[in-house]
């Protein structure tokens, strides 16, 4: 059984938290930069939506023999959680709720922020309940008790690494990144997420070494598979907006900032 802090359990107490984190700061940002249109709702909806459907069903498809996995029954109520499912469906549930109501500015602007704070948040759930990772080698781990131990699958008696700690060190220096100076750039319209997508998937394919998961092929997690399919159609769109001359103004302050200065 999972702690809980007052009637609500701790993971999914934060995974809320971190939910409603993600949606002021996309409003706050939505209202810095003019992107006042009702048909945001929505958009924001789809995100949700399609989040909370590939984050229940991302990890279903584990086995060639599809008899081996678990019923999609089974998966949405007992399946495991994942982050990186959960983010490729909020990316999907974007696009079709824009492609829905016909709204056709960039909002990659507005997610990257919100998504950045709103992990952060939401993995202190992660921290608190789950098995932080692989032994350290050395006394500077998280150490679990017998019975925290025996809830995580985890080992007791030895420092670990904490896995989800480092996420979350990630996640606050990326909306920092984002936040206070990324955003005062020259980038073309939604190219934020685009950066804050290609760092955390290089970021999460490296912490995956010691996070602990289950070793599906190669030496590598399935997280890590994924990632290793998706990272460079990441790189590969940076790389080409770079060819193309999108990004020469990126380091170059807005026109605002140049007044200000």
């Amino acid at each position: 059984m999972y702690p809980t802090l007052g009637p609500v359990p701790t993971h999914q107490l934060f995974v809320l938290l971190g939910v409603v984190v993600a949606a002021a700061v996309f409003m706050i940002e939505a209202r810095r930069r003019g992107q006042t249109d009702e048909r945001l709702a929505f958009v924001i909806l789809g995100a949700l939506v399609g989040g909370a459907i590939f984050m229940r069903l991302g990890t279903w498809l584990q086995h060639v023999d599809l008899r081996a996995n678990a019923s999609l029954t089974e998966q949405w109520l007992y399946g495991n959680r994942s982050i990186l499912g959960g983010l490729v469906g909020a990316w999907l549930g974007v696009h079709v709720a824009k492609r829905a109501v016909g709204y056709r500015v960039r909002t990659g602007d507005l997610f990257a922020p919100a998504v950045a704070l709103g992990m952060a948040v939401g993995r202190v759930g992660c921290l608190l309940t789950e098995a932080p990772g692989t032994p350290t080698g050395g006394g500077w781990g998280i150490t679990l008790d017998a019975d925290a131990a025996a809830r995580t699958g985890a080992p007791s008696g030895v420092p670990l690494h904490p896995s989800f700690g480092y996420e979350i060190v990630f996640h606050l220096a990326a909306f920092a990144v984002l936040w206070w100076w990324l955003r005062r750039r020259s980038l073309p319209p939604g190219e934020s997420f685009v950066w804050y997508v290609g760092a955390y998937g290089v970021f999460r394919f490296l912490v995956e070494m010691v996070r602990g998961n289950e070793v599906a092929w190669a030496g590598m997690t399935r997280p890590q598979l994924f990632l290793l399919v998706t990272i460079p159609l990441v790189l590969l769109r940076i790389a080409l907006q770079v060819r193309r001359g999108a990004y020469r103004g990126a380091l170059a302050p807005t026109t605002r900032e140049r007044v200000r200065a």
